[in-house]
């Protein structure tokens, strides 16, 4: 059974919290974090619960309003209308009208005068429209007659004195109108028709304007299926019906809803009396919660910055108290995996500066101990392909070099050249003049065939008197040249004013063979036949027969492409 002391780690360590400095900042970081979190989410609750109730009153208070004016703006129309089918102008005219002739037809006339002359005073009515008791038109204010229709459930309450308001429409031109109908009497009571008006909903909207919540805000009268009568939008949609029923049974008389524009909107309905209609009060939810967002984001700003600088504060707390210990640790991995630079900065006093100075201590040991050992590893190897006396490469380094111009030569399929140079009568020279002098002699020949050559091309001592000089990239022709231009180079020299020759072969890789071996042999060969032919100059190897060249030239084809072939087919 394990005790809570070995638990512990282990969960500190799942959780990434294994060393001291992670500890101290975590510890800062809850300490801060968890008050200041709490105290910010029931600050922001609280405050959105004032402000959502500050935004039903203020929605509610809006739509009440607003459905007081419509339903007195309603009562109004239906008044006047009653006004107008009390005229004696209506009912008197529209009792002669039926007697025909010269009688009926200046009453009608008189009729659609008055008509007229109200519809002029009236802006409210779209058109005024007198009919007769069996629902045919009698007069009308507009020259023609519109889309008013008596509904035949209408005529029944028409009939008992009732006036009759119908369900918006949308008219031919898109805008929203109505139907108001209300009797008209003869003086005995006799029910004589109805007289007709196009309600015009302008007016309706500018009251809805005036109680509009905010510029983003606005106020719709609907239907009860969410119709749109009026708004004080431009961009005019019907609302959908399961928002209305939504508001219709919000608590607290508001609720948040998406409209057909997807846009989120907090709403409150209400109920226009004696109607199916309803106000409805809306706000964008970003606009209505903007106090509560700015006030999220400032604690949000607010909690940061504290974190940062809580967090600042415990990092560097936990730098000072565990950074010497991770820089030892550190250093002391660094060394173990072979890295020698380390150098740790001073830990201060007591027991871990002086660790720290004794760590430095061993560490500079060490890495003075490889680096002399590098040293003279470096020393081995230049001296392992390094002429001593002229400071040329060995024959060691150049049959290395010779290998892989090969190689090269084969894969880019360009030919190099070699040239074979010898120091003319050194022998005797050596024999006359000593043998300090001979040595200056190779030793100049270490600096005259270098300055007379090119950087990439490779100069070593082949052997006592013997140079050799590999051209890379190099055709025999260019090789001839080159060798001249160390022969001229060589003659402007002088050794204690003596003068010295040399006598060079040159040979080109493959047309004198596929080998290095048989390349020097070509040059050496020609080397010789510069000697023989009195010495001071450049001979090349003379061409192998095209057919010899030609069944090398094909095995060396056919060797590339052996090599090749499986980095190809893979």
């Amino acid at each position: 059974m394990t005790t809570w002391e070995e638990r512990v780690p282990k969960v500190l360590h799942a959780v990434g919290l294994d060393s001291i400095k992670n500890r101290i900042l975590a510890l800062a970081l809850a300490a801060t974090l968890v008050p200041a979190l709490s105290t910010a989410v029931l600050s922001y609750r609280q405050n959105r619960q004032a402000l959502t109730d500050n935004l039903d009153g203020e929605l509610r208070s809006r739509g009440s309003q607003a459905a007081r004016e419509v339903d007195l703006w309603v009562k109004e129309r239906s008044y006047d209308v009653r006004i107008f089918t009390g005229s004696f102008e209506v009912s008197e005219n529209v009792e002669r009208i039926p007697q025909g002739g010269a009688t009926g037809a200046a009453a009608r006339t008189r009729l659609a005068g008055y008509l007229d002359g109200v519809h002029n005073r009236f802006t409210d009515y779209a058109e005024l429209l007198v009919l007769d008791a069996a629902g045919q038109p009698l007069a009308s204010s507009n020259e023609t007659t519109g889309a008013i229709e008596i509904l035949p459930e209408w005529e029944p309450r028409l009939e008992r004195g009732e006036t009759v308001l119908g369900e918006p429409y949308a008219d031919a031109g898109g805008r929203m109108a109505a139907t108001l109908a209300a009797p008209i009497l003869a003086a005995d009571g006799t029910f004589l028709g109805s007289l007709a008006a196009t309600l015009s909903f302008d007016a309706v909207t500018e009251i809805l304007r005036g109680l509009t919540p905010s510029e983003s805000g606005r106020v719709d009268l609907v239907t009860g299926a969410g119709q749109l009568i009026a708004s004080t939008s431009a961009s005019r949609a019907n609302v959908d019906p399961a928002v209305l029923d939504l508001l219709a049974g919000a608590e607290g008389g508001s609720a948040e809803y998406l409209d057909t524009s997807g846009t989120a909107m907090v709403g409150s309905s209400t109920p226009v009396p004696g109607l199916t209609w309803a106000v409805v009060a809306q706000l964008p939810t970003q606009e209505a919660y903007a106090q509560v967002t700015q006030l999220r984001n400032s604690t949000f700003i607010l909690v940061s910055v504290l974190l940062v600088v809580v967090g600042s504060i415990a990092y560097l707390l936990g730098s000072v108290i565990v950074r010497p210990l991770v820089r030892l640790t550190a250093g002391a991995g660094a060394v173990a995996a072979g890295d020698l630079s380390v150098d740790l900065p001073g830990g201060g006093r007591g027991e871990v500066g002086y660790l720290t100075e004794v760590f430095n201590e061993m560490v500079g040991r060490l890495r003075k101990s490889m680096q002399d050992l590098d040293a003279r590893n470096r020393e081995l190897e230049r001296l392992a392909v390094t002429d001593l006396l002229t400071g040329l490469h060995n024959r060691r380094y150049l049959l290395e070099a010779f290998d892989k111009e090969i190689r090269r030569a084969d894969r880019n399929e360009r030919p190099f050249c070699v040239l074979m140079i010898d120091v003319d009568g050194f022998k005797k020279y050596n024999d006359t003049y000593g043998h300090p002098a001979g040595d200056e002699v190779l030793e100049g020949m270490g600096k005259v065939i270098p300055d007379a050559t090119r950087d990439l091309d490779v100069v070593a001592r082949y052997g006592g008197e013997e140079f050799m000089v590999l051209l890379p990239s190099c055709e025999l022709s260019n090789a001839v040249v080159a060798g001249n231009r160390i022969r001229t180079r060589l003659a402007k020299e002088s050794f204690d004013g003596r003068t010295v020759t040399i006598s060079i072969g040159a040979a080109e890789f493959p047309m004198h063979g596929d080998n290095a071996a048989a390349v020097i042999a070509a040059a050496d060969d020609a080397l010789y036949e510069a000697k023989r032919l009195g010495r001071d100059q450049v001979v090349s190897a003379p061409p192998k027969s095209s057919a010899e060249v030609e069944k090398k030239a094909s095995k060396r084809t056919a060797a590339a492409k052996k090599k090749r072939s499986p980095a190809t087919v893979g």
